[in-house]
C-alpha cells in the first residue's frame, strides 16, 4: 500500500470511528444514560474502586468537577463512597450494585448495536477486525 492510500485509510478509519461513537452515544442517549457520567461510571465498573483524583484525572477533569459528578451520581445510588481502608482522609468511590447494572446493561445495549451493524460481515472479514482490534490493544495505552 503506497503511502498515500495508508494516509487515506488512516483518515477512512478516523471518520469511522467518529460516527461509530456518534451512534453509540445515540444509543446511551437514548436510554437516559450518557455523558459524562456514564464515563466516570465506566472507569468505576471496569478499573475497581477509585479515589476522586484517580477518578479526575481518568475523566480529565478538575477534582471540584468531578467531587460535583461523584455528589449527583451518589444521589441517583449510582456510587457509593467510604474512606480508604489504610487512610481514613482518602474517600474511595465505587460503584454501586445498582451503577454496575446500569453500565452493564449499557454496555450490552452498545455491544447489541454493533453486532447489528457487523451482522453481514464474512468470516473474512470479522477475521480482518480481529486483526484491528489486536492492533489498537496493543497501541492504545
Amino acid at each position: 500500500m503506497s503511502s498515500r492510500d495508508g494516509a487515506r485509510t488512516i483518515e477512512r478509519f478516523h471518520h469511522l470511528a467518529i460516527r461509530l461513537l456518534r451512534t453509540l452515544r445515540a444509543v446511551d442517549e437514548a436510554h437516559g444514560f450518557a455523558g459524562p457520567r456514564a464515563s466516570a461510571l465506566s472507569v468505576l465498573v471496569f478499573r475497581g474502586p477509585q479515589s476522586l483524583g484517580a477518578l479526575a484525572a481518568a475523566e480529565g477533569v478538575r477534582p471540584p468537577t468531578m467531587s460535583r459528578l461523584v455528589k449527583a451520581m451518589q444521589a441517583e445510588g449510582l456510587v457509593r463512597t467510604a474512606a480508604a481502608p489504610r487512610d481514613q482522609r482518602e474517600i474511595r468511590i465505587a460503584a454501586s450494585a445498582l451503577g454496575r447494572r446500569r453500565m452493564l446493561a449499557g454496555r450490552a445495549r452498545r455491544l447489541e448495536a454493533i453486532g447489528k451493524m457487523l451482522r453481514g460481515a464474512s468470516a473474512a472479514e470479522m477475521q480482518a477486525l480481529a486483526t484491528v482490534a489486536n492492533l489498537l490493544e496493543r497501541a492504545l495505552p
